[in-house]
């Protein structure tokens, strides 16, 4: 149901941006750092929300890589101490399985 629910808002937001981008089509001047141009608006907010989805996706993806670094770790420190506690009959047979 969550992801259903992303989706959905995720669609409403595209919606509402492109409502909004097509509704400002007048031609702006853009102050890159060096430079200036004339571009149209729809152009420059599409870019800009492209921009925004693209680092937010990354870092994202980033923190996702983190996490499944740090869940393979502890799964293996945790086997570790669960084969310490068989060899030191501290762990029922039963319940290794349940865990694992």
């Amino acid at each position: 149901m969550r992801g259903q629910t992303y989706v959905i808002l995720s669609i409403i937001f595209v919606i509402l941006i492109a409502i909004f981008a097509v509704t400002n089509v007048s031609s702006v001047e853009v102050n890159y750092f060096f430079w200036k141009t004339e571009s149209p608006l729809i152009l420059v907010i599409l870019f800009s929300t492209l921009m925004g989805v693209l680092i937010t996706a990354a870092v994202g993806m980033v923190r996702m890589y983190r996490l499944q670094r740090q869940i393979k770790m502890l799964r293996t420190e945790n086997h570790k101490l669960q084969q310490q506690l068989e060899k030191h009959g501290l762990l029922e047979e039963h319940q290794t399985n349940d865990h694992s």
